[in-house]
């Protein structure tokens, strides 16, 4: 509405509230918080190693309370750190701790075992099959076949050179 009578019948043009892909990007840089490099690198460190060192404990416990070798303590290891990271993905503290940490959290098996879990959880409401399963399991579908594939590729070598032998 005019604000007084002399504004009366005059067209209010607006300039676009569009903008190019150079001027967003100018515009986000400006409003982006300054980033610690080293403080990030530092906590992804710290909590990358805590993961690790608890992974320790656990296999630990497994040499000791069940007298398995260290080869054998392995898989229940694996097993455990999974379902944590499970447990912790679904009560919502491992996103937490993954916000703050950075790529600390994402040591291979408990970070895998979140991706999975939270595809999971993101998608459930479109049911078992065509949410849970197709969701997960596009995720961990490129990560397996890449897992067979550089298997088959060092297996290869591995022959070729006769490395290790019978």
């Amino acid at each position: 509405m005019p604000a007084n009578e002399a504004d009366r019948g005059k067209t209010i043009s607006y300039k676009p509230l569009s903008m190019s892909a150079k001027e967003y990007k100018a515009f986000a840089k400006n409003r982006e918080p300054a980033r610690s490099v080293f403080r990030n690198c530092a906590i992804a460190f710290l909590v990358g190693g805590a993961i690790c060192l608890i992974g320790q404990g656990v296999q630990d416990f497994f040499i000791a309370a069940f007298g398995m070798t260290e080869r054998q303590a392995g898989n229940p290891t694996v097993a455990v750190m999974i379902l944590i990271s499970v447990i912790l993905t679904c009560l919502g503290v491992y996103d937490k701790i993954a916000q703050w940490a950075g790529a600390g959290t994402a040591v291979p098996v408990t970070g895998f075992a979140n991706s999975m879990c939270s595809a999971a959880i993101e998608h459930r409401s479109e049911g078992l099959v065509l949410g849970v399963g197709a969701q997960m399991f596009k995720l961990a579908g490129s990560v397996i076949v890449f897992g067979v594939v550089a298997a088959f590729v060092i297996g290869i070598i591995h022959w070729l050179l006769g490395i290790g032998g019978q």
